[in-house]
């Protein structure tokens, strides 16, 4: 017998289970709180739920909302079957990350409650073995529908494993535009910088990421080894952080660890440098662009969602230093301010919570109206 799921009242909105990896501060994780912040602000019933803890998890600020943990490991026996006990209080359950997606289908086999897989990243990347892809799509299918960051994230999830066409909406990446206010004056700027302990005078271009190989920060320290007028503000931590602040170019780059807020240091900075071999939609982009800075970014994922080449910013081919100089050069010595302004324009129509938000709450009701 399946599991039964307490019936809704009638005329009430559905109630969401967000189901996040670890309680890290990253990609996936960003973008369930954020939703879940705002689907409570909208009165709507959210709770949020994480696989496992993480070492490297800063502890919930006192001023929002708590993460609680299922269980010691990603899919101990124990961690889902709490998953399981979770949602028979949610009519809905939203996986974000790539742990989340066996999890899900696992604990929810055999119940009535419907979940949402949410697609990050480039499946081109984490499915590159044909085990791994026959693995996902096996997985995949068992989700009532699968979230794209993009259209072309949309149609090549369809065509790689097969996926019905009404199973997979494109919802973009988002983020809260109040939380990221761009610098109003060369004042704020400067008290940003110093706030962080960063130089006050001098071209700075921010770097925010896990130090790891797929981030490709040793990319911005040869980039930067080109531009010796130019500092690199870098926000994250990572297994090759170590090796990498024994880089040439690392006298001119700060390593500020990682932020709990990188507002300030997108205040602070002229542009933010992106360098990765493989990304979906990152959220640092959306963020930068909502605090009016332009982006240099490798050309990989669907980067192109929100960085507009000669636009908002500039795009290069993934693994060039040398590209990625020239195009930062170019960005610096533009008009920062358009080009600034023309991004945060640009996400402000696209990847804004609110009007993310807004998508996800029609999904919500079309997956309980089935």
């Amino acid at each position: 017998m399946p599991d039964a799921t307490p019936a809704k009242t009638a005329g009430t909105r559905p109630r969401i289970l967000h189901v996040i990896t670890d309680p890290r501060r990253r990609g996936a994780q960003n973008l369930a709180r954020d939703l879940h912040r705002e689907l409570r602000r909208r009165g709507q019933a959210s709770a949020l739920r994480a696989l496992a803890p993480h070492p490297d998890a800063a502890p919930d600020a006192p001023d929002t909302l708590a993460t609680t943990v299922l269980g010691r490991a990603r899919l101990h026996p124990a961690t889902l079957l709490a998953l399981r006990a979770a949602a028979r209080t949610a009519d809905v359950v939203v996986a974000h990350g790539s742990a989340t997606l066996p999890a899900c289908a696992v604990a929810l086999a055999g119940t009535r409650t419907p979940f949402v897989y949410v697609s990050i990243g480039d499946p081109r990347h984490w499915t590159a073995s044909p085990l791994r892809r026959l693995r996902a799509g096996a997985l995949l299918h068992r989700a009532a529908a699968v979230t794209a960051l993009a259209d072309e994230a949309r149609t090549l999830l369809q065509e790689r494993f097969r996926l019905p066409a009404g199973k997979v909406r494109t919802i973009p990446n988002a983020r809260a535009a109040d939380g990221y206010p761009p610098a109003g004056s060369e004042r704020e700027r400067r008290a940003a910088r110093q706030a962080l302990g960063l130089p006050a005078e001098g071209l700075l271009v921010a770097w925010i990421g896990a130090i790891a190989p797929e981030k490709r920060l040793d990319l911005a320290l040869d980039a930067l080894d080109r531009l010796p007028d130019v500092r690199l503000a870098v926000a994250g931590d990572g297994p090759q952080r170590a090796a990498l602040e024994r880089h040439p170019a690392a006298a001119r780059a700060q390593f500020l660890g990682t932020l709990a807020d990188p507002a300030p240091l997108y205040r602070a900075a002229d542009a933010l440098l992106l360098t990765s071999d493989s990304e979906g939609v990152p959220g640092v982009l959306i963020e930068s662009a909502l605090a009016g800075l332009p982006a240099v970014a490798t050309d990989v994922g669907w980067v192109r969602s929100v960085v507009r080449d000669g636009a908002t910013g500039a795009l290069v081919a993934p693994g060039d230093p040398v590209a990625l100089a020239e195009a930062l050069a170019k960005v610096l010595a533009g008009d920062r301010t358009a080009l600034g302004a023309a991004a945060r324009e640009h996400v402000l129509a696209h990847c804004e919570l609110g009007v993310v938000a807004d998508a996800w709450q029609r999904l919500f009701t079309d997956l309980c109206g089935r």
